[in-house]
C-alpha cells in the first residue's frame, strides 16, 4: 500500500482557527450591538426629559404673570408631594394654577425616574429661568465651580454654562 502525500480533508487545526476567527468577530458584533442599545436608551432619556421640560415651559407660558411662583414652588420639595388643589375638577387661581403645574411636571418626572429643577440661568441668559431635567446621578442644578456640586448638570462659564462630562440632563430655558 502506497500512502498519498496530499491531504484530504480539513484538519483540527484549521477548524479551531476558523472557529477563533468566527468568534472574535461575533464578539465585535455583540459589543457592537450593546453600544447602539446604550445610544437608543440614552436618546430615549434625552426625549422624554426634553417632553417633561416642554411640557413645563409651556404651562409657564400659558401662566406669565405667576412666574416666580413657579420657581419658588419648585425649589420646595413639600409642595411637590402634596397637591393642594386639583384644577381638572375646580377652578383656579392663577397662582394655585402654577402650583398644580409644578406638582403635575414633578409627578411626571418622577415616574420616568427624573428630577427636575427650576432657577436662573447662568450670566449671559438676560436673567431668565432654566429647566433642568436630570436623570440617573446628574442632579438638575447649576454649579459654580468643579468641586462645589460634581453630580450638577452644568457648570457656569463666563458666557453662560456648559454641560458637565458624563451628566444625564437637559437644560431648557423658559422666557
Amino acid at each position: 500500500m502506497r500512502l498519498s502525500t496530499m491531504q484530504k480533508g480539513v484538519g483540527l487545526i484549521e477548524i479551531l482557527v476558523a472557529l477563533l476567527i468566527l468568534s472574535v468577530a461575533v464578539l465585535g458584533f455583540v459589543a457592537l450591538q450593546i453600544k447602539a442599545v446604550e445610544a437608543a436608551r440614552e436618546a430615549s432619556d434625552r426625549i422624554l426629559a426634553m417632553n417633561v421640560a416642554r411640557d413645563l415651559s409651556e404651562k409657564i407660558r400659558i401662566n406669565s404673570t405667576e412666574i416666580t411662583t413657579y420657581t419658588a414652588q419648585m425649589q420646595t420639595t413639600e409642595s411637590q408631594e402634596k397637591s393642594s388643589s386639583n384644577c381638572f375638577s375646580n377652578y383656579c387661581t392663577a397662582s394655585q394654577k402654577a402650583d398644580f403645574d409644578v406638582q403635575q411636571s414633578y409627578l411626571n418626572a418622577l415616574s420616568l425616574g427624573m428630577s427636575m429643577n427650576m432657577q436662573a440661568c447662568p450670566s449671559g441668559s438676560n436673567g431668565k429661568q432654566c429647566i433642568y431635567v436630570a436623570w440617573g446621578k446628574t442632579q438638575p442644578q447649576n454649579s459654580d465651580s468643579e468641586t462645589s456640586s460634581p453630580n450638577s448638570c452644568t457648570l457656569s462659564t463666563n458666557n453662560g454654562f456648559t454641560y458637565r462630562n458624563n451628566s444625564t440632563c437637559i437644560v431648557m430655558e423658559v422666557f
